[in-house]
């Protein structure tokens, strides 16, 4: 039996408590603590499991990366047992721990494409749950326009879910949404010198 979460409150807006149930959300994972993206694949992964259609657009990281939740969600998606898994990567070698960029990409460039698309999704209702990994720093870096991604997010058709991650998310993002996360970091490994490792980073 799914765990029966009771409301502080309860809107007189006249929605029938499946309704009610059944609105999608907005979500921000934000804050320099680690684990926004791995919270967001965890949401992928029940979503798989429901049967639903799931779409993850990675904003910054290369294309070239190959990390394990790409790989897990892939052949959960080839099983045919859930739901369908598109990853889409519109990075060009950014780093948040490096602090730099490809020179041979255009990291502007490929986040508007990104963004495009996930418009173009959206519109369509290709997916019920998105995962916008890492899109708050082309947001925060002004790549993208961020009163039209929020109004955009706000005004999304049907019964489509959004989880976007990453720091320093902006505030109008923040206001619009309907569940933030803010995960705080108190010690982490790299602050030692420790590099990423396999199984923990990727």
């Amino acid at each position: 039996m799914a765990p029966q979460g009771q409301p502080t409150s309860v809107p007189d807006d006249g929605l029938t408590t499946r309704a009610r149930r059944d609105r999608p959300l907005l979500i921000v994972h934000t804050g320099d603590g680690k684990g926004k993206s791995t919270a967001a694949f965890g949401l992928a992964l029940r979503a798989w499991s429901q049967g639903w259609p799931v779409g993850v657009f990675q904003f910054v990281k290369s294309a070239k990366w190959r990390i394990g939740e790409e790989r897990a969600l892939g052949v959960l998606a080839d099983s045919g047992e859930g739901g369908s898994v598109d990853w889409h990567k519109m990075g060009s070698g950014w780093s948040w721990v490096q602090g730099r960029v490809d020179p041979d990409g255009d990291p502007a460039a490929a986040a508007a494409e990104g963004w495009a698309q996930i418009r173009r999704d959206l519109a369509a209702e290709t997916y019920r749950l998105y995962v916008l990994d890492e899109m708050t720093y082309p947001l925060h870096w002004g790549w993208l326009d961020v009163a039209e991604v929020v109004d955009t997010l706000r005004t999304r058709p049907g019964r489509q879910h959004v989880v976007v991650t990453g720091r320093r998310a902006p505030q109008e993002l923040l206001d619009a949404a309907d569940l933030v996360t803010e995960m705080t970091k108190i010690r982490h490994p790299m602050d030692a010198g420790q590099k990423g490792q396999r199984g923990i980073e990727w």
